[in-house]
């Protein structure tokens, strides 16, 4: 009798165990927690994190809260793969990633292969920062949606202000070898020629990703081309210490950036006193936002410490809802039909779109300028007194560009 009864109670434990699993969707976060990428990686988990509760104090989806599960991939495909696998045997049919191309490229054949074996267990991949064009070009896959601007939207705007700029007459170009940071080199390459062709390249090359502990070797060589100008896709560490390499040495440049903003890139901006002569390219800046945009903002760093970097991660998961509540299910497939296609009012003002024919999403960008904050605005960045003001604004029509994307729908 006594077994009998401890098998009864064993077996309503797990009948709860499972119906609360039931009633929980699984969200993978699949990004670096550890070594040169862990400052952005967790400062990304707190955005999906803080956004879950939000869902879940709307109601959730279909009734059901939403978790998210941290995963460790290092910035290397071969474990993002890995930590994928582990992330679906968790029960996770939806996983998000954003930092490093490379990774993005190993998740998307990954989920791709997963779900051509597993028809009915489907995993939709969610893409928040990983802009290597080809993802919606040649690899493009109808369960993997991007909504950040590719490398060539982000290179495209840069230049056309470049073009605004004639005192830029000689520029070095610097980047991380993989596939992004080659893509930006060829990109600025390419545009420059066809835009500024008066432009001198004094310099372009490649560095180790996030392996780099002194970059004043790299500065030291900008230096001596006699460059006025970098442009760098450098983000992570990578690009906090190339600026304060920067600063160390006194290099009077301007810097045209995707990701000067990133974790201690303020502080050593502030370091250099280059004041409104680094730039960078975004999909918003909270001291020209909305103002609920203003009001979310200023909520997030009264409870993180930190700017919320990611307005398209809002964006990502408010379509994320939105999804779910017009398909009335959680299938993936279902959810992805609702996707494609789907317009929205954007975190930070005007109207974006999720392109069907690549899962490319549309929205406006804008150039920053980071430097001494003009009179009534509200945000500075790392406590440095200085922050970021919008010196130049590309519509989201604008920013599209083709795609050779030929997607292969399930």
């Amino acid at each position: 009798m006594r077994n009998l009864t401890l098998g009864v109670c064993v077996a309503a434990l797990l009948t709860a165990g499972a119906a609360r699993a039931e009633d929980t969707v699984k969200l993978g976060y699949i990004d670096p927690l550890s070594g040169g990428g862990a400052s952005i990686g967790e400062v990304g988990l707190k955005h999906f994190q803080w956004l879950a509760d939000q869902i879940n104090a709307s109601g959730g989806l279909m009734g059901k809260k939403l978790e998210i599960l941290p995963f460790d991939d290092k910035v290397n495909p071969q474990e993002a793969v890995v930590q994928a696998r582990k992330a679906i045997d968790a029960g996770a049919r939806f996983i998000t990633q954003g930092n490093g191309s490379s990774v993005a490229s190993a998740l998307i054949d990954f989920v791709q292969k997963f779900n051509d074996r597993n028809p009915g267990k489907e995993t939709l991949y969610f893409n928040y920062a990983a802009v290597d064009t080809s993802l919606t070009n040649a690899k493009c896959s109808f369960w993997h949606f991007r909504w950040d601007a590719n490398s060539t939207i982000k290179m495209a705007a840069i230049t056309n202000y470049l073009k605004t700029q004639p005192s830029v007459k000689k520029v070095y170009i610097i980047n991380q070898d993989y596939s992004f940071g080659q893509e930006v080199k060829k990109l600025a390459n390419e545009m420059l020629k066809a835009k500024r062709p008066d432009v001198q390249i004094v310099g372009d090359e490649l560095h180790p990703l996030l392996k780099v502990t002194d970059f004043a070797p790299y500065i030291a060589k900008i230096k001596a081309s006699g460059a006025d100008t970098v442009i760098t896709g450098n983000w992570g560490q990578d690009m906090a210490l190339l600026l304060k390499a920067a600063a160390d040495a006194g290099l009077q440049v301007k810097w045209y950036t995707y990701y000067a903003g990133g974790a201690g890139g303020p502080t050593a901006i502030k370091q250099t006193g280059l004041d409104h002569k680094v730039f960078d390219v975004v999909e918003g800046n909270p001291n020209s936002a909305p103002p609920d945009a203003q009001k979310t903002e200023e909520e997030f760093r009264a409870k993180f410490n930190v700017t919320l970097w990611y307005p398209r991660a809002v964006n990502e998961m408010r379509m994320f809802q939105k999804a779910v509540t017009e398909a009335k299910s959680l299938d993936p497939k279902a959810v992805a039909l609702k996707l494609e296609d789907m317009k929205v009012k954007t975190f930070d003002g005007g109207e974006g779109w999720m392109r069907k024919e690549d899962h490319q999403f549309h929205q406006d960008m804008y150039i920053r300028s980071f430097g001494a904050l003009p009179k009534g605005a509200k945000f500075d960045e790392e406590k440095t007194g200085w922050g970021w003001t919008e010196v130049a604004k590309v519509a989201a029509k604008d920013t599209v560009v083709p795609t050779t994307c030929k997607m292969e729908r399930p």
